[in-house]
């Protein structure tokens, strides 16, 4: 059982930086990497790519809620990022675009109080049908809405991303009764 929308920040929880304070335009992508000016690599936790494609392949809505101050920044490295989709029939896998994975971004400075709002008025989904993974406690306050919420203190992982789904069922088993 799977809530129907599962949010992830993005710094700190699908990659190792913040991206308004360690990347430096431009990006672009390097062989198989995704590098900045400097030489910086941005690649998602070892994780992320699975997760995301298992969501994906199960009709889980998803999004990608950050408080960043370069959200055209964010962007372009969800663009540039790739995540492994199905395999074909020959056995090779395709890639596409991360960017794609997603169903919305909501990547602004703010409350994720309003990043989440705004997940709700686009989709109509509850909130009760919501869980975030974020590295953050402070946006905890997204369970004022009635989203789960899920600290992921070192990154998503497999782990912690089935962590994160057992806390929901256990909320949404609770308010059943």
């Amino acid at each position: 059982m799977l809530p129907k929308l599962i949010t992830f920040d993005l710094d700190y929880t699908l990659w190792d930086l913040w991206i308004d304070t360690h990347v430096t335009e431009p990006i672009r992508r390097s062989g198989d990497a995704v590098v900045d000016a400097h030489g910086q690599v941005i690649e998602f936790y070892p994780d992320v790519s699975s997760i995301l494609r298992r969501l994906r392949d199960q009709d889980v809505i998803l999004a990608a809620c950050s408080r960043t101050h370069a959200p055209k920044l964010a962007r372009q490295a969800l663009q540039l990022l790739r995540v492994s989709a199905n395999e074909l029939e020959s056995g090779d896998s395709v890639e596409q675009s991360a960017i794609e994975v997603f169903d919305s971004l909501q990547n602004y400075p703010g409350s994720k109080l309003a990043h989440f709002r705004a997940l709700h008025a686009k989709t109509g989904v509850p909130y009760e049908q919501m869980l975030f993974f974020d590295d953050e406690s402070r946006n905890r306050e997204v369970e004022n809405l009635g989203v789960v919420f899920h600290l992921t203190p070192t990154g998503i992982d497999n782990a912690t991303f089935d962590a994160g789904v057992k806390a929901w069922v256990t909320r949404i088993s609770k308010s059943a009764y």
